[in-house]
């Protein structure tokens, strides 16, 4: 196999080294044409733009069934704190902002309740309108109004949720069968460019219990250009888990992507900041990712990441419950916009030739190893699921794990100065994930367990002591791994090497940590194995 070794320098500090075989070696012109940006003539030459995302500590209606007036009184307080950081984002020079999923509206509605809350939203793909700018064209629009004059006024683009209200049938899908109380109810991303017009919408496809909204009939797949940064692909929450839309815009080579969230923290896999910086270093992009704030649900966390560098934060205990406004510069990854290929993945990839739904696993994935399973394993549930795992009891040792034919390798050394008390366990999964959805797994991690007694292992830590070297490695039926390293009191760390293979061998090592470590996981999602997938 051919291996293509790439040192990465980072816009804003360290970066990993990543060994790249040809599926991946696309990264390596996108380094290459960054630092050589400069030298460009066009629109090329500035290879940066710079980019906001906003935790909001969102204010829920005191009660939730409400009339419409009373509604926007609610979402109008909301909308005030959006209007100061857009603002504020302004002064900073941010020429895209995101603001979080339910951000101006809350939750703890049902199909009723939330009606208030709702505007009917045009579609920009059938016609152009500035909302701050005719007010009067559309009826009981009044938060788009004030978000496109927010835009307008602070000469940025602006990303929000709410949710949108349309009739039956639906224009874009006229065959399709109306809910039971006649309307349509979608929660909807809506961009607005600097001047204040509604660029696109997009509908949620992927719901995380909210029955008081509708799925739409087919999957949306909404991309918007910008002058400054080229292409950006939309996604809201629960999306990132799935094929459509989130891996159909992959497979399309959408290399930027802005994603509203209410995110709720599952450590140890799957934390937000933890999962999201995974997801932008595993898949290649950059994630604009705005979250609530929101801790009564174990909500918050948000970041800019880029395959380079990361600006994140994530409230730890203690902490104020409050907002904050995260602001970086960050580089330009749409090829077309910097006039390089515009192929997209899968002609770039020899082993790629398909989507990831038609994407055939290795019908033996087990990773090539001298050591054999451990006989010491024990069986717990980590987020529902029922991972192998095997205790770390020396100071440094080789391990693997399997849980049926997927197996996870392990070579670690522990610090002897401190955490000596501390309980660590290797971990595999390859399954289904039924909790609100059914999605296929494969999940290799490294836990800090939350107690000295094996059955704590796979519950939450927040703190540690233990600094581990390691080397984590499996073989996944899927492209789609991602990669995390985190470190006490939710410190994201950028893995030192990671290897991805086009036989799906996926290797992360790292050393020298800031902090104990929490967890290391590389978490896979074979989409093919989805009942999505099967359908197609």
């Amino acid at each position: 196999m051919n291996m293509v070794l790439v040192s990465v320098s980072s816009w804003t500090g360290f970066a990993p080294v990543m060994s790249l075989t040809k599926e991946t070696v696309f990264l390596l012109v996108a380094v290459c044409s960054l630092m050589s940006a400069p030298v460009l003539t066009g629109p090329i030459a500035d290879s940066s733009y710079v980019a906001a995302v906003y935790e909001h500590k969102v204010i829920v209606p005191p009660v939730s069934n409400v009339s419409r007036s009373e509604a926007l009184q609610h979402i109008q307080k909301n909308l005030d704190i959006y209007e100061q950081q857009a603002a504020e984002a302004a002064k900073q020079g941010v020429q895209i902002l995101v603001f979080p999923e339910y951000g101006l509206s809350g939750f703890y509605f049902d199909r009723s309740s939330v009606s208030s809350y709702l505007e009917t939203i045009p579609d920009p793909q059938q016609e152009s309108w500035n909302p701050c700018l005719e007010p009067g064209k559309y009826s009981n629009t009044e938060v788009l109004q004030r978000l496109s004059c927010m835009a307008r006024s602070n000469n940025l683009y602006l990303v929000a949720n709410m949710g949108d209200m349309q009739p039956c049938p639906l224009k874009t899908d006229p065959t399709s069968s109306c809910p039971a109380d006649g309307r349509w109810k979608f929660n909807t991303n809506v961009v607005f460019k600097s001047d204040g017009q509604l660029l696109v919408r997009y509908h949620k496809y992927n719901l995380y219990m909210e029955p008081y909204f509708d799925v739409p009939p087919q999957p949306e797949i909404i991309t918007f250009d910008t002058p400054f940064a080229g292409k950006f692909g939309i996604m809201i929450c629960f999306d990132m888990m799935f094929h459509k839309p989130t891996g159909v815009l992959l497979d399309k080579g959408v290399r930027q992507l802005v994603y509203p969230t209410a995110w709720v923290n599952f450590p140890p896999v799957l934390d937000s900041v933890q999962f999201h910086r995974g997801f932008s270093l595993g898949a290649n992009v950059t994630v604009l990712s705005a979250n609530l704030r929101f801790d009564k649900e174990h909500i918050g966390g948000s970041g800019i990441y880029t395959p380079f560098s990361s600006t994140y934060h994530h409230a730890t205990e203690g902490d104020p419950e409050e907002g904050k406004l995260l602001v970086a510069r960050v580089p330009v990854l749409d090829p077309m916009w910097r006039g390089e290929s515009t192929a997209t993945e899968e002609s770039t990839s020899p082993t790629a030739a398909t989507s990831a739904c038609q994407h055939t696993p290795d019908p033996n994935p087990e990773i090539a190893s001298s050591v054999p399973p451990s006989s010491d394993t024990f069986v717990v549930s980590m987020i529902d699921d029922p991972y192998t795992f095997v205790l770390l009891n020396k100071t440094e040792d080789d391990l693997k794990v399997c849980n049926g034919t997927f197996c996870c390798h392990l070579q670690y050394k522990r610090s002897p100065q401190a955490g000596s008390e501390e309980l660590y366990a290797l971990a595999a999964f390859s399954g289904t994930h039924t909790i609100v959805r059914s999605l296929n797994l494969q999940v290799c991690a490294l836990v800090r367990c939350a107690g000295s007694d094996f059955t704590s292992c796979g519950q939450p830590v927040v703190k540690a002591e233990s600094k581990i070297d390691f080397t984590l490695e499996g073989k996944f039926a899927t492209k789609r791994v991602y990669p995390s390293v985190v470190a006490s009191k939710n410190v994201v760390e950028e893995p030192q090497h990671l290897e991805m293979a086009a036989d799906g061998r996926v290797t992360m090592k790292h050393s020298n940590m800031s902090g104990g470590l929490i967890s290391a996981c590389l978490f896979g999602r074979p989409y093919q194995m989805d009942e999505e997938c099967a359908e197609e």
